[in-house]
C-alpha cells in the first residue's frame, strides 16, 4: 500500500517539494516574469536591441542576465552574426519552442482573469488597509 496524504499524493510525488529539488531552479528561471517574455518574443531570431524594445521597463543587465540563464538551461541559442560590428541574435532552440504551449496556456489564463485578479487584490488592500 502507498503512502499517500489527504489528496491521494503519493510520498514519492511529495519529494518533488524537497529543498534540494532539482527543479526548483528551472522552475525559478522559467517562471521569472523576464524569461517568459523574451521566449515570447522570440518567434524568429531576433537581437538584443529589438529584444530591450519590446520589454519595457528592462535594465540592459537584466536582459543580459535573463538571456544567458535561458542560454544555459538550453531554452535559447545565442548567435554570433558575422557583421561588422559583430552582431548575436537570438532563438528558440526545440526545447524551447517546447514551452509555447504550455506558456501560452498560463498567459491566456492570465490575460482571462487579469480583471478578477486585480479586484481581488483591492479588496484584500482595503481589508488589510482598515
Amino acid at each position: 500500500m502507498k503512502d499517500t496524504d489527504l489528496h491521494g499524493v503519493d510520498a514519492e510525488a511529495r519529494t518533488v517539494f524537497q529543498a534540494n529539488c532539482p527543479s526548483r531552479p528551472i522552475l525559478d528561471q522559467i517562471a521569472d516574469k523576464w524569461s517568459m517574455m523574451v521566449m515570447a518574443l522570440l518567434e524568429r531570431p531576433t537581437r538584443f536591441n529589438e529584444l530591450k524594445r519590446g520589454l519595457e521597463g528592462v535594465t540592459q543587465r537584466v536582459l543580459t542576465q535573463t538571456l544567458r540563464r535561458l542560454e544555459r538551461n538550453g531554452m535559447i541559442k545565442r548567435t554570433v552574426l558575422p557583421t561588422s560590428p559583430v552582431g548575436v541574435e537570438y532563438s528558440l532552440t526545440p526545447l524551447g519552442e517546447s514551452l509555447r504551449e504550455p506558456f501560452g496556456q498560463l498567459y491566456d489564463w492570465t490575460v482571462a482573469h487579469s480583471e478578477e485578479i486585480q479586484s481581488s487584490q483591492r479588496t484584500y488592500d482595503t481589508r488589510a488597509g482598515a
